[in-house]
Protein backbone atom coordinates (compact mmCIF):
# COMPACT_ATOMS: atom_id res chain seq x y z
CA UNK A 1 0.00 0.00 0.00
CA UNK A 2 2.56 2.38 1.28
CA UNK A 3 4.87 1.50 -2.29
CA UNK A 4 1.16 2.58 -4.48
CA UNK A 5 0.74 5.74 -2.27
CA UNK A 6 4.48 6.39 -3.39
CA UNK A 7 3.81 5.96 -6.80
CA UNK A 8 0.62 7.82 -6.67
CA UNK A 9 2.90 10.86 -5.17
CA UNK A 10 5.44 10.72 -7.79
CA UNK A 11 3.16 11.38 -11.00
CA UNK A 12 3.01 14.73 -9.37
CA UNK A 13 5.85 15.26 -7.97
CA UNK A 14 8.14 14.03 -10.21
CA UNK A 15 9.06 16.76 -12.75
CA UNK A 16 9.68 14.89 -15.71
CA UNK A 17 6.91 12.21 -15.24
CA UNK A 18 4.52 15.52 -14.66
CA UNK A 19 5.46 17.35 -17.50
CA UNK A 20 4.80 14.20 -20.14
CA UNK A 21 1.20 13.96 -18.32
CA UNK A 22 0.22 17.63 -18.69
CA UNK A 23 2.11 17.65 -22.45
CA UNK A 24 -0.80 14.84 -23.47
CA UNK A 25 -3.18 16.25 -21.83
CA UNK A 26 -2.80 19.13 -23.88
CA UNK A 27 -2.30 17.64 -26.99
CA UNK A 28 -5.85 15.95 -26.55
CA UNK A 29 -7.28 19.55 -25.76
CA UNK A 30 -5.73 20.58 -28.66
CA UNK A 31 -7.10 17.58 -30.64
CA UNK A 32 -10.70 18.54 -28.89
CA UNK A 33 -10.64 22.34 -29.94
CA UNK A 34 -10.16 21.51 -33.30
CA UNK A 35 -13.05 19.04 -33.07
CA UNK A 36 -15.14 21.72 -32.39
CA UNK A 37 -14.30 23.65 -35.98
CA UNK A 38 -16.67 22.68 -38.04
CA UNK A 39 -15.58 22.82 -42.18
CA UNK A 40 -17.80 25.43 -43.72
CA UNK A 41 -21.27 25.14 -45.64
CA UNK A 42 -23.22 22.61 -43.28
CA UNK A 43 -27.02 22.34 -42.73
CA UNK A 44 -26.50 21.04 -39.07
CA UNK A 45 -30.33 20.24 -38.93
CA UNK A 46 -30.14 17.45 -41.73
CA UNK A 47 -27.17 16.25 -40.73
CA UNK A 48 -28.04 15.27 -36.42
CA UNK A 49 -31.18 13.54 -38.60
CA UNK A 50 -28.58 11.48 -40.49
CA UNK A 51 -26.59 10.62 -37.85
CA UNK A 52 -29.33 9.63 -35.67
CA UNK A 53 -30.77 7.15 -38.44
CA UNK A 54 -27.71 5.85 -40.53
CA UNK A 55 -25.49 3.33 -38.59
CA UNK A 56 -22.44 4.47 -41.33
CA UNK A 57 -22.49 7.84 -39.58
CA UNK A 58 -22.31 6.86 -36.50
CA UNK A 59 -19.58 4.45 -36.64
CA UNK A 60 -17.81 7.14 -38.11
CA UNK A 61 -18.94 9.63 -35.51
CA UNK A 62 -17.92 6.70 -33.24
CA UNK A 63 -13.75 7.32 -34.04
CA UNK A 64 -13.50 10.33 -34.72
CA UNK A 65 -14.30 11.65 -31.02
CA UNK A 66 -17.63 13.44 -32.52
CA UNK A 67 -15.93 15.07 -35.38
CA UNK A 68 -18.58 13.88 -38.08
CA UNK A 69 -21.52 15.33 -36.10
CA UNK A 70 -19.83 18.49 -36.01
CA UNK A 71 -18.48 17.77 -39.51
CA UNK A 72 -15.17 19.03 -38.08
CA UNK A 73 -11.59 19.43 -39.72
CA UNK A 74 -11.02 16.32 -37.63
CA UNK A 75 -13.96 14.35 -38.89
CA UNK A 76 -11.91 11.80 -40.53
CA UNK A 77 -10.05 10.95 -37.20
CA UNK A 78 -7.04 8.75 -38.14
CA UNK A 79 -8.82 6.49 -39.91
CA UNK A 80 -6.88 7.33 -43.34
CA UNK A 81 -3.75 6.74 -41.16
CA UNK A 82 -5.35 2.77 -40.24
CA UNK A 83 -6.30 1.79 -43.26
CA UNK A 84 -3.14 3.19 -44.74
CA UNK A 85 -1.07 0.54 -42.31
CA UNK A 86 -3.90 -1.89 -43.37
CA UNK A 87 -2.46 -1.60 -46.67
CA UNK A 88 1.38 -1.44 -45.69
CA UNK A 89 0.67 -4.60 -43.79
CA UNK A 90 -1.09 -6.58 -46.01
CA UNK A 91 2.04 -5.64 -48.61
CA UNK A 92 4.15 -7.12 -46.30
CA UNK A 93 2.40 -10.49 -47.03
CA UNK A 94 3.23 -9.77 -50.86
CA UNK A 95 6.34 -8.15 -50.83
CA UNK A 96 9.49 -9.39 -49.21
CA UNK A 97 11.39 -6.31 -49.30
CA UNK A 98 8.74 -4.61 -47.01
CA UNK A 99 8.99 -7.43 -44.89
CA UNK A 100 12.58 -7.35 -44.05
CA UNK A 101 12.40 -3.74 -43.72
CA UNK A 102 9.67 -4.06 -40.79
CA UNK A 103 10.89 -7.42 -39.37
CA UNK A 104 15.06 -7.40 -39.81
CA UNK A 105 15.88 -4.01 -40.30
CA UNK A 106 15.06 -3.35 -36.49
CA UNK A 107 13.96 0.17 -35.38
CA UNK A 108 15.44 2.02 -38.83
CA UNK A 109 12.90 -0.49 -40.82
CA UNK A 110 10.05 0.38 -38.44
CA UNK A 111 10.73 4.19 -38.91
CA UNK A 112 11.26 3.74 -42.75
CA UNK A 113 7.66 2.10 -42.50
CA UNK A 114 5.99 4.15 -40.83
CA UNK A 115 6.77 6.88 -42.92
CA UNK A 116 5.62 5.48 -45.98
CA UNK A 117 2.28 4.66 -44.38
CA UNK A 118 2.39 8.41 -43.38
CA UNK A 119 2.94 9.16 -47.21
CA UNK A 120 0.05 7.43 -48.55
CA UNK A 121 -2.56 8.75 -45.70
CA UNK A 122 -2.64 11.81 -47.83
CA UNK A 123 -3.93 10.01 -50.64
CA UNK A 124 -6.05 8.61 -48.91
CA UNK A 125 -7.69 11.05 -46.95
CA UNK A 126 -8.32 12.70 -50.21
CA UNK A 127 -10.14 9.72 -51.60
CA UNK A 128 -11.83 9.49 -48.10
CA UNK A 129 -12.68 13.14 -47.85
CA UNK A 130 -14.36 13.55 -51.31
CA UNK A 131 -16.45 10.17 -51.41
CA UNK A 132 -18.02 11.36 -47.55
CA UNK A 133 -18.48 14.81 -48.90
CA UNK A 134 -20.31 13.90 -52.00
CA UNK A 135 -22.43 12.02 -50.39
CA UNK A 136 -23.06 14.63 -47.86
CA UNK A 137 -23.95 16.68 -50.49
CA UNK A 138 -26.34 14.44 -51.94
CA UNK A 139 -27.71 13.97 -48.33
CA UNK A 140 -28.42 17.60 -48.71
CA UNK A 141 -26.04 18.16 -45.28
CA UNK A 142 -23.60 20.74 -47.26
CA UNK A 143 -24.77 23.48 -48.72
CA UNK A 144 -24.12 25.39 -52.04
CA UNK A 145 -22.64 23.87 -55.09
CA UNK A 146 -19.49 25.66 -55.52
CA UNK A 147 -16.89 23.86 -56.92
CA UNK A 148 -14.35 26.12 -55.08
CA UNK A 149 -15.72 25.86 -51.39
CA UNK A 150 -16.14 21.97 -52.37
CA UNK A 151 -12.35 21.71 -52.73
CA UNK A 152 -11.11 23.93 -49.61
CA UNK A 153 -13.52 21.53 -48.00
CA UNK A 154 -11.58 18.70 -49.02
CA UNK A 155 -8.61 20.26 -48.53
CA UNK A 156 -9.25 21.56 -44.67
CA UNK A 157 -10.30 18.10 -43.99
CA UNK A 158 -7.16 16.22 -45.42
CA UNK A 159 -4.94 18.78 -43.30
CA UNK A 160 -7.47 17.78 -40.14
CA UNK A 161 -6.10 13.94 -41.00
CA UNK A 162 -2.72 15.14 -41.04
CA UNK A 163 -2.69 17.20 -38.14
CA UNK A 164 -4.54 14.48 -35.99
CA UNK A 165 -1.83 12.03 -37.33
CA UNK A 166 0.73 14.42 -36.26
CA UNK A 167 -0.42 15.22 -32.79
CA UNK A 168 -0.81 11.59 -32.55
CA UNK A 169 2.97 10.85 -32.93
CA UNK A 170 3.56 13.60 -30.91
CA UNK A 171 1.79 11.87 -27.96
CA UNK A 172 4.12 8.56 -28.90
CA UNK A 173 6.79 10.22 -28.14
CA UNK A 174 6.28 10.96 -24.45
CA UNK A 175 6.25 7.09 -24.04
CA UNK A 176 3.59 6.42 -21.58
CA UNK A 177 1.00 5.32 -24.68
CA UNK A 178 0.28 4.78 -28.02
CA UNK A 179 -0.76 8.19 -30.00
CA UNK A 180 -3.43 6.50 -32.13
CA UNK A 181 -5.09 4.40 -29.26
CA UNK A 182 -4.99 7.44 -27.12
CA UNK A 183 -6.53 10.12 -29.67
CA UNK A 184 -9.15 7.67 -30.60
CA UNK A 185 -9.92 6.81 -26.57
CA UNK A 186 -10.09 10.63 -26.41
CA UNK A 187 -13.01 10.90 -28.84
CA UNK A 188 -15.14 7.81 -27.72
CA UNK A 189 -14.46 9.55 -24.14
CA UNK A 190 -16.06 12.67 -25.20
CA UNK A 191 -19.38 11.11 -26.52
CA UNK A 192 -19.64 9.56 -23.40
CA UNK A 193 -21.66 12.71 -21.56
CA UNK A 194 -24.24 12.69 -24.48
CA UNK A 195 -24.59 8.84 -25.12
CA UNK A 196 -25.12 8.87 -21.55
CA UNK A 197 -27.74 11.54 -21.53
CA UNK A 198 -29.46 9.92 -24.64
CA UNK A 199 -29.78 6.61 -23.04
CA UNK A 200 -30.75 7.74 -19.30
CA UNK A 201 -33.85 10.00 -21.91
CA UNK A 202 -34.49 6.98 -23.82
CA UNK A 203 -35.06 4.73 -20.22
CA UNK A 204 -39.02 5.23 -20.24
CA UNK A 205 -40.71 3.35 -17.25
CA UNK A 206 -41.04 -0.13 -18.96
CA UNK A 207 -37.57 -0.15 -20.49
CA UNK A 208 -35.71 0.95 -16.99
CA UNK A 209 -35.25 -2.79 -16.45
CA UNK A 210 -33.49 -3.30 -20.09
CA UNK A 211 -31.10 -0.41 -19.53
CA UNK A 212 -30.44 -1.71 -15.40
CA UNK A 213 -29.31 -5.31 -17.16
CA UNK A 214 -27.31 -3.66 -19.54
CA UNK A 215 -25.69 -1.29 -16.99
CA UNK A 216 -24.63 -5.33 -15.26
CA UNK A 217 -23.37 -6.66 -18.73
CA UNK A 218 -21.42 -3.31 -18.95
CA UNK A 219 -20.07 -4.05 -15.28
CA UNK A 220 -19.60 -7.80 -16.75
CA UNK A 221 -17.41 -6.87 -20.11
CA UNK A 222 -15.42 -4.64 -18.44
CA UNK A 223 -14.00 -7.33 -15.70
CA UNK A 224 -13.74 -9.91 -18.45
CA UNK A 225 -11.56 -7.18 -20.96
CA UNK A 226 -9.27 -6.32 -18.16
CA UNK A 227 -9.01 -10.55 -17.29
CA UNK A 228 -8.46 -11.20 -20.66
CA UNK A 229 -6.13 -8.50 -21.55
CA UNK A 230 -3.79 -9.19 -18.29
CA UNK A 231 -3.49 -13.53 -19.22
CA UNK A 232 -1.04 -14.98 -20.07
CA UNK A 233 0.95 -18.45 -21.18
CA UNK A 234 4.38 -18.56 -19.72
CA UNK A 235 6.07 -21.25 -21.66
CA UNK A 236 9.01 -22.13 -19.34
CA UNK A 237 12.57 -21.68 -21.28
CA UNK A 238 16.39 -22.99 -20.17
CA UNK A 239 19.79 -21.96 -20.83
CA UNK A 240 22.66 -24.26 -21.77
CA UNK A 241 25.37 -24.76 -19.15
CA UNK A 242 28.66 -22.97 -20.93
CA UNK A 243 31.85 -22.93 -18.82
CA UNK A 244 34.13 -20.13 -19.41
CA UNK A 245 37.60 -19.16 -17.66
CA UNK A 246 37.26 -21.78 -15.45
CA UNK A 247 33.32 -20.97 -14.30
CA UNK A 248 30.25 -22.66 -15.16
CA UNK A 249 27.53 -20.31 -16.65
CA UNK A 250 23.91 -21.52 -16.96
CA UNK A 251 21.27 -23.64 -15.81
CA UNK A 252 18.98 -20.49 -15.24
CA UNK A 253 15.26 -21.10 -16.03
CA UNK A 254 12.94 -18.16 -17.45
CA UNK A 255 9.68 -18.03 -19.21
CA UNK A 256 8.33 -16.43 -22.75
CA UNK A 257 5.21 -14.71 -22.21
CA UNK A 258 2.57 -14.95 -24.72
CA UNK A 259 -0.15 -12.61 -24.02
CA UNK A 260 -3.83 -14.38 -24.55
CA UNK A 261 -4.90 -10.86 -26.62
CA UNK A 262 -1.40 -9.93 -28.75
CA UNK A 263 -3.17 -8.00 -30.89
CA UNK A 264 -4.65 -5.63 -28.67
CA UNK A 265 -7.72 -3.57 -30.17
CA UNK A 266 -5.94 -3.46 -33.69
CA UNK A 267 -8.27 -6.20 -35.30
CA UNK A 268 -11.55 -4.22 -33.67
CA UNK A 269 -10.24 -0.90 -35.67
CA UNK A 270 -8.75 -2.34 -39.08
CA UNK A 271 -12.53 -4.30 -39.31
CA UNK A 272 -14.40 -1.53 -38.54
CA UNK A 273 -12.18 0.82 -40.85
CA UNK A 274 -12.87 -2.23 -43.63
CA UNK A 275 -16.45 -2.89 -42.88
CA UNK A 276 -17.16 1.23 -43.38
CA UNK A 277 -16.22 0.65 -47.01
CA UNK A 278 -19.06 -1.19 -48.24
CA UNK A 279 -21.31 0.74 -46.65
CA UNK A 280 -19.94 3.90 -47.30
CA UNK A 281 -20.37 2.64 -51.28
CA UNK A 282 -23.48 1.90 -50.38
CA UNK A 283 -24.57 4.77 -49.18
CA UNK A 284 -22.81 6.59 -52.19
CA UNK A 285 -24.64 4.66 -55.05
CA UNK A 286 -27.91 4.49 -53.46
CA UNK A 287 -27.59 8.53 -53.68
CA UNK A 288 -27.12 8.38 -57.83
CA UNK A 289 -28.99 9.04 -60.50
CA UNK A 290 -28.64 6.38 -62.18
CA UNK A 291 -30.98 3.44 -61.62
CA UNK A 292 -28.77 0.78 -61.95
CA UNK A 293 -26.29 2.01 -59.35
CA UNK A 294 -29.09 2.80 -56.87
CA UNK A 295 -30.53 -0.62 -56.82
CA UNK A 296 -27.35 -1.85 -56.31
CA UNK A 297 -26.40 0.66 -53.66
CA UNK A 298 -30.22 -0.24 -51.92
CA UNK A 299 -29.47 -3.78 -51.75
CA UNK A 300 -25.82 -3.18 -49.91
CA UNK A 301 -27.26 -0.41 -47.64
CA UNK A 302 -30.13 -2.97 -46.97
CA UNK A 303 -27.96 -5.91 -45.83
CA UNK A 304 -25.88 -4.50 -43.70
CA UNK A 305 -28.28 -2.63 -42.31
CA UNK A 306 -29.60 -5.79 -40.70
CA UNK A 307 -27.89 -6.81 -37.29
CA UNK A 308 -27.54 -10.27 -37.57
CA UNK A 309 -25.82 -10.07 -40.94
CA UNK A 310 -23.54 -6.91 -39.54
CA UNK A 311 -22.64 -8.76 -36.69
CA UNK A 312 -21.27 -11.72 -38.42
CA UNK A 313 -19.46 -10.19 -40.74
CA UNK A 314 -17.88 -8.15 -37.96
CA UNK A 315 -17.03 -11.21 -35.92
CA UNK A 316 -15.73 -12.91 -39.06
CA UNK A 317 -13.22 -9.77 -39.80
CA UNK A 318 -11.98 -9.15 -36.24
CA UNK A 319 -10.99 -12.89 -36.14
CA UNK A 320 -9.20 -12.64 -39.36
CA UNK A 321 -7.17 -9.29 -38.89
CA UNK A 322 -6.47 -11.18 -35.37
CA UNK A 323 -5.02 -13.81 -36.67
CA UNK A 324 -3.25 -11.60 -39.14
CA UNK A 325 -1.78 -8.57 -36.91
CA UNK A 326 -0.68 -11.52 -34.84
CA UNK A 327 1.37 -12.97 -37.74
CA UNK A 328 3.14 -9.54 -38.57
CA UNK A 329 3.93 -8.93 -34.62
CA UNK A 330 4.99 -12.30 -33.67
CA UNK A 331 7.16 -14.48 -35.82
CA UNK A 332 7.82 -18.17 -34.79
CA UNK A 333 10.76 -18.61 -36.99
CA UNK A 334 12.62 -15.32 -35.27
CA UNK A 335 11.95 -16.25 -31.95
CA UNK A 336 13.18 -19.62 -32.97
CA UNK A 337 16.84 -18.35 -33.91
CA UNK A 338 16.98 -15.53 -30.78
CA UNK A 339 16.55 -18.82 -28.57
CA UNK A 340 19.05 -20.51 -30.57
CA UNK A 341 21.38 -17.59 -30.45
CA UNK A 342 20.89 -17.05 -26.75
CA UNK A 343 21.85 -20.57 -26.09
CA UNK A 344 18.25 -21.16 -24.58
CA UNK A 345 15.82 -24.28 -25.05
CA UNK A 346 12.17 -24.82 -24.41
CA UNK A 347 12.27 -28.64 -22.00
CA UNK A 348 11.19 -30.83 -24.23
CA UNK A 349 11.22 -29.32 -27.49
CA UNK A 350 14.13 -29.49 -30.01
CA UNK A 351 15.73 -26.39 -31.08
CA UNK A 352 15.47 -25.64 -34.43
CA UNK A 353 12.57 -26.63 -36.88
CA UNK A 354 10.54 -28.13 -33.61
CA UNK A 355 10.74 -24.83 -31.66
CA UNK A 356 9.33 -22.82 -34.66
CA UNK A 357 6.37 -25.88 -34.83
CA UNK A 358 5.73 -25.88 -31.59
CA UNK A 359 5.47 -21.84 -31.21
CA UNK A 360 3.53 -21.61 -33.85
CA UNK A 361 1.17 -23.68 -33.28
CA UNK A 362 1.12 -22.73 -29.59
CA UNK A 363 0.33 -19.08 -30.92
CA UNK A 364 -2.19 -20.30 -33.07
CA UNK A 365 -4.09 -21.76 -30.22
CA UNK A 366 -3.62 -18.64 -27.59
CA UNK A 367 -4.86 -16.66 -30.84
CA UNK A 368 -8.13 -18.22 -31.55
CA UNK A 369 -9.40 -17.54 -27.70
CA UNK A 370 -8.66 -14.11 -28.09
CA UNK A 371 -9.88 -13.40 -31.19
CA UNK A 372 -13.17 -15.01 -30.10
CA UNK A 373 -13.17 -12.96 -27.21
CA UNK A 374 -12.16 -9.52 -29.09
CA UNK A 375 -15.37 -10.31 -31.69
CA UNK A 376 -18.06 -11.60 -28.84
CA UNK A 377 -17.05 -8.15 -27.11
CA UNK A 378 -17.77 -6.34 -30.05
CA UNK A 379 -20.84 -7.44 -31.37
CA UNK A 380 -22.90 -7.27 -27.95
CA UNK A 381 -24.46 -4.05 -29.13
CA UNK A 382 -25.79 -5.93 -32.58
CA UNK A 383 -27.05 -8.93 -30.28
CA UNK A 384 -28.92 -6.03 -28.07
CA UNK A 385 -30.29 -4.45 -30.73
CA UNK A 386 -31.60 -7.80 -32.25
CA UNK A 387 -33.18 -9.62 -29.75
CA UNK A 388 -34.57 -6.46 -27.45
CA UNK A 389 -34.97 -4.00 -30.76
CA UNK A 390 -33.49 -0.73 -29.25
CA UNK A 391 -31.57 1.25 -31.52
CA UNK A 392 -29.80 3.32 -28.73
CA UNK A 393 -28.43 0.57 -26.40
CA UNK A 394 -25.81 3.91 -24.83
CA UNK A 395 -21.70 2.81 -25.01
CA UNK A 396 -21.14 -0.44 -27.17
CA UNK A 397 -18.65 -3.41 -26.38
CA UNK A 398 -16.45 -1.46 -29.22
CA UNK A 399 -16.16 0.99 -27.16
CA UNK A 400 -15.65 -0.18 -23.54
CA UNK A 401 -12.81 -2.59 -24.82
CA UNK A 402 -10.74 0.58 -26.49
CA UNK A 403 -11.32 2.47 -23.34
CA UNK A 404 -10.38 0.04 -21.16
CA UNK A 405 -7.59 -1.12 -23.16
CA UNK A 406 -6.08 2.06 -23.41
CA UNK A 407 -6.63 2.67 -19.66
CA UNK A 408 -4.40 -0.15 -18.96
CA UNK A 409 -1.96 0.15 -21.04
CA UNK A 410 -1.79 3.66 -19.89
CA UNK A 411 -1.44 2.27 -16.27
CA UNK A 412 1.18 0.11 -17.28
CA UNK A 413 3.52 3.02 -19.02
CA UNK A 414 3.14 5.38 -16.20
CA UNK A 415 3.66 2.29 -13.48
CA UNK A 416 7.38 1.37 -15.64
CA UNK A 417 8.09 4.97 -15.41
CA UNK A 418 7.43 5.92 -11.80
CA UNK A 419 9.22 2.24 -10.63
CA UNK A 420 12.48 3.46 -12.67
CA UNK A 421 12.40 6.39 -10.88
CA UNK A 422 11.64 4.33 -7.40
CA UNK A 423 14.81 2.56 -8.54
CA UNK A 424 17.11 5.15 -8.96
Amino acid sequence: MNSFLKKIRLLFTERDIRNKILAVIGIIVLYRFFAAIPVPGVNVGVLEQLISSNQLFSFLDLFSGGGISTLSLVMMGVGPYITGSIIMQLLTVLNKDLKNMYHEEGEAGRKRFNQISRYITVPIATLQAYGLLTLLQRQGVLVGGDMLLFISQIVLIVAGAYITLWLGERISEYNIGSGVSIIIFAGIVATFPATIQAASVAATTELTWIYILLGFIAIIVVAGIVFITESERKVPIAYTRQVRDGKAYGDVSSHIPFRLNMAGVMPIIFAISILTFPQLLGSFLATSDSETSKNIGLAITEFLANQWYNGIIYFVLIIVFTYFYTAITVEPHTMSENLHKNGAFIPGVRPGSHTEQYIGTLVSRITLVGAIFLAIIAIIPNIVQGVTGLTNVGIGGTSILIVVSVVIDLAKKLDAQVSTRLYE
